[in-house]
């Protein structure tokens, strides 16, 4: 093992979000403890292509790593952006959760002893998908000789050669991969009020994740196929227009007025979001005795008139429900301040890409 008196923390840093519907990119820059937002980007894939950056293909994920990879550089090239290598979050639905078990033992055995029980897990070969876990009760441990609760990420390795084509077309180097929790993590939770839980809603294009944080690390995280694009596609069908149309009315009016056939529409789907939060969180109460206190909503449907305020009345969190604003610890030229507040709940995850390297 190596170390080093000094760590060398780079001065810039990139992020990099690839959505199905956009490519999304922030570079931050730390200066001591001071940390700025040098630049931001988004390249909606329907601007430039007739189809979303990520396809679904014999029940497989595939990207367009050509389109992307132009997106990527359109971008750093209309911000001026010289840093060369970047971080990029991958979208929970491309990665595989799930938490189990162990007795105590050694921290030597205790690495074979997830492998192995891993193989019961994943939905995968081992063979095809990189592990990466941690355990979530260790400070319980200590106390309690308790047994161990072991959180398990695992991405399959095609996923990976496909982000290091990406970045390699995009003439950048690689500097990390995580699953966009853990940049969610960094950006709405780490260095804030650590004592509470936080559950972390990620509302996607193409699916939602609801994480649950205790004492700033995760615990739990689960995926379901309830999103915004679904959202989009069922007022489109329910009145007969067009996708964008859908998408202007979502945006406008959402949940925001009683009398109006939008949230008629849109209601059932929003219970079922509730639904599987409400669930997740009792789930977490049986086993560790605690409440969610607090609930963050991040992707770009946070925004959706309305929701906030319905999500609070249905779920009634100790201290609220707020939307994400990954921007609150950054500086930046106050004529932003509108602007950031809008983007915020879209830009969370790329932001926390960015942070990676500078905490």
């Amino acid at each position: 093992m190596s170390f080093s008196l000094f760590k060398v923390i780079p001065k810039r840093s990139v992020g990099i979000d690839i959505g199905t519907s956009a490519v999304k990119l922030v570079e931050i820059r730390r200066w001591g403890k001071r940390k700025r937002l040098e630049n931001y980007g988004e390249v909606k894939a329907k601007t430039l292509f007739e189809k979303p950056f990520r396809i679904y293909e014999k029940s497989t994920l595939s990207l367009s790593e050509e389109e992307i990879s132009r997106a990527i550089r359109a971008i750093m090239v209309e911000g001026g952006i010289k840093t060369t290598t970047a971080s990029f979050a991958i979208p929970d639905f491309s990665s595989f959760f799930t938490t189990f078990e162990l007795p105590p033992m050694s921290k030597e055995e205790l690495s074979r002893a997830v492998h192995y029980e891993a193989r019961r897990h994943i939905p995968l070969p081992l063979s095809e998908v990189t592990l990466d876990w941690q355990i979530v009760n260790e400070k319980r441990i200590k106390e309690e000789r308790a047994p161990l609760k072991i959180l398990v990420v695992a991405v399959p390795k095609e996923v990976i050669y496909q982000y290091q084509r990406i970045a390699s077309l995009a003439q950048l180097q690689l500097r990390a991969l995580e699953a966009e929790v853990f940049s969610l993590l960094r950006a709405l939770i780490v260095g804030k009020k650590k004592e509470e839980v936080v559950c972390l809603v990620d509302i996607g294009a193409q699916s939602t994740t609801c994480s649950i944080i205790d004492q700033g690390s995760l615990k739990v995280s689960h995926s379901f196929d309830i999103s915004g694009n679904e959202w989009t596609h069922i007022i489109s069908k329910s009145l007969k227009v067009s996708y964008n149309e859908a998408e202007e009315l979502k945006q406008k009016i959402g949940l925001s007025s009683s009398s109006h056939k939008i949230k008629e529409i849109l209601l059932p789907l929003v219970d079922l979001a509730i639904s599987e939060i409400d669930k997740m969180s009792k789930a977490f109460y049986q086993a560790e005795g605690k409440k969610v206190q607090r609930i963050i909503v991040a992707g770009g449907s946070a925004l959706m008139p309305g929701l906030i305020s319905y999500f609070a009345e249905n779920l009634r969190p100790e201290r609220g429900v707020e939307i994400a604003n990954p921007f609150s610890d950054l500086f930046y030229p106050p004529i932003l301040e509108e602007a950031l507040k809008e983007m915020g709940p879209s830009f969370a995850v790329a932001v926390g890409a960015a942070l990676r390297d500078l905490d």
